[in-house]
């Protein structure tokens, strides 16, 4: 019977070094699938300037995307989830009507920079999603009591959820 603290203890400990080893590995997909994330919000951006300096949409439109597609490019990390929802906006304003990209789609250097911005725009949705969900886990491991009592973070910050409006524009989702 004097063996059953010992093997608990050894239990416990196993437990809790899986436990913190499985925490880690949250905060490192977490740092990773945000570095994707961001890199895809500026492909996607990189791709809407393409589109508006192509001379392929109305001058007012061309503008409006160029804007929003060149500040959610600079603007510093507190703005940027705006930003970028900023540049969804114009996108969807500018590219609303399916007609309207149906007839651009007639030019063959209008079809491909549509077909680059529409799947810039999934890759960056999908990388999105990718990553809340990664933080949805690490907040729900970081949530559990003998994580929290134990310290098991560490110094690592507590991981927060990118919620920007990245919908497909109308006119691109034919």
């Amino acid at each position: 019977m004097e063996w059953i603290i010992p093997v608990g203890v050894i239990l416990l400990g196993i437990y809790l070094s899986w436990t913190a080893s499985r925490l880690d590995r949250l905060h490192w997909r977490v740092d990773a699938s945000r570095a994707v994330l961001d890199a895809q919000l500026l492909r996607r951006s990189g791709a809407a300037l393409d589109l508006a300096g192509a001379g392929l949409l109305d001058p007012a439109s061309a503008v409006l995307v160029a804007d929003a597609a060149s500040r959610a490019r600079t603007v510093d990390e507190d703005g940027r989830e705006q930003a970028e929802s900023d540049l969804t906006e114009a996108l969807g304003a500018a590219l609303a009507d399916p007609a309207y990209t149906t007839t651009l789609r007639s030019d063959q250097g209008a079809a491909a920079a549509l077909d680059e911005l529409a799947a810039a725009c999934r890759r960056a949705s999908h990388a999105r999603r990718f990553y809340n969900d990664t933080v949805r886990a690490a907040r729900r491991l970081r949530r559990k009591v003998l994580v929290r009592w134990l310290g098991l973070a560490g110094r690592a910050p507590w991981p927060e959820t990118v919620e920007l409006h990245d919908e497909m524009p109308r006119g691109l989702s034919g």
